[in-house]
């Protein structure tokens, strides 16, 4: 993580104490995040991903069920993805040990003899409680501070995992498409950035969005949620020319809330009559320098084919991810950064809230938001 991005966390989030290595890399660990795409795990196939720096191995077994695991073997540490799979269980390729997939528990050591006392169903490999939403593998990657379940290493499970995050959707049949680009930066830069309301007209300028001439005062209340807040149910932007298009067409007007969520969720709703188009753009962390956006988008929208919209989402991404490339290059040299109001306030309440939430992990007590009530903010975009 760059000392820019810890001035920023220091300054913003005094209260994270967390120890060791999970708060050093800055992470939020106990949530669900998206590992893999469904449609890359085929048939008996095993796919790498990596999550919060750990690596990953996830499949799907004969019956349906995607599994993640800790793609290392616990005997020598070689990646179990080198391995084969038989649609049930995992084996390394050193030595043939062989682990159930859903458990990660081992279930045969081939070197072993009848003269060996080693009980073998006491073996792990890491294992992640894993489902599947929307189109992607999620995995809920647990913190290695948890006592292990059953003195399981690598399966420390909380009491109770709350399911996967699922999509919004307002009738039985609509469209959904997915994209993604990654970011060379920490994950909080890809935070404050998805949620930051004045780069819009200087990153996003096009034909069909906005240019710099469009940028007049705008007034935005704001509310909490639990472990987030949102952007109030208000009427979009006169100078995005999509809202108006599809206020033209429905003869209804438009209304627009956006949520920002723990650990890196920002949720969109947008409404005109019976016409609906939702939206979730997730920033999982890879590493230190690396995060990734995950964005999925659903609508019954029948005037917009997938096409077109992966044409100008795909533009929308890009941007974001050639901006991101030259801002690393300026946090390289870790310089000193700052954050105002109004514009900025977002971003404060993430910091505040991610302190927030770290502090109540270490001490117990009721997780406080920095939030008291609405809040209206105004800024210029």
């Amino acid at each position: 993580m760059s000392e820019a991005v810890r001035t920023i966390l220091q300054g913003d989030c005094a209260a994270a104490k967390e120890p060791g290595r999970e708060a050093e890399a800055g992470f939020l660990w106990d949530f669900w995040y998206p590992a893999v795409r469904s449609a890359e795990i085929r048939g008996n196939e095993l796919v790498t991903a990596m999550l919060l720096e750990v690596p990953l191995v996830l499949g799907r077994t004969a019956e349906g069920r995607a599994f993640a695991m800790r793609d290392s073997c616990p005997h020598r540490g070689i990646p179990l993805s080198y391995g084969h799979f038989d649609g049930a269980t995992v084996e390394c390729s050193y030595h043939g040990w062989r682990f159930d997939a859903c458990t990660a528990r081992c279930v045969e050591i081939p070197s072993l003899t009848s003269q060996d006392k080693l009980k073998v169903e006491r073996i792990f490999a890491g294992h992640y409680p894993c489902e599947e939403r929307d189109g992607y593998v999620w995995v809920y990657m647990i913190s290695r501070d948890r006592k292990a379940v059953d003195n399981a290493p690598g399966t420390r499970l909380p009491e109770t995992v709350s399911a996967a995050p699922a999509l919004p959707v307002f009738s039985k049949r609509y469209k959904i498409t997915h994209l993604d680009c990654e970011l060379p930066s920490h994950v909080d830069q890809g935070i404050i950035g998805l949620m930051d309301p004045a780069h819009g007209p200087f990153v996003h300028q096009s034909w069909f969005w906005r240019s710099k001439h469009s940028i007049h005062e705008k007034e935005k209340q704001f509310e909490p949620i639990p472990h987030g807040f949102r952007m109030s149910p208000h009427s979009p932007s006169s100078n995005s020319a999509p809202y108006q298009l599809l206020k033209r067409i429905t003869g209804e007007g438009v209304t627009t809330t956006i949520d920002f969520v723990l650990p890196n969720m920002r949720l969109e709703e947008i409404h005109s009559g019976k016409m609906w188009f939702s939206s979730r753009a997730t920033v999982t962390p890879v590493r230190r320098d690396l995060c990734r956006i995950d964005f999925v988008a659903a609508w019954n929208l029948p005037f917009l084919p997938v096409f077109l919209f992966r044409m100008f989402g795909k533009t929308f991404l890009r941007q974001d991810q050639e901006t991101m490339i030259r801002q690393a290059e300026g946090l390289k040299h870790d310089p000193k950064l700052m954050l105002i109001d109004d514009a900025d306030r977002p971003a404060k309440w993430y910091f505040a809230l991610k302190a927030n939430l770290l502090e109540s992990r270490r001490t117990g007590a009721k997780m406080e938001h920095p939030m008291n009530g609405p809040v209206t903010l105004r800024w210029r975009s």
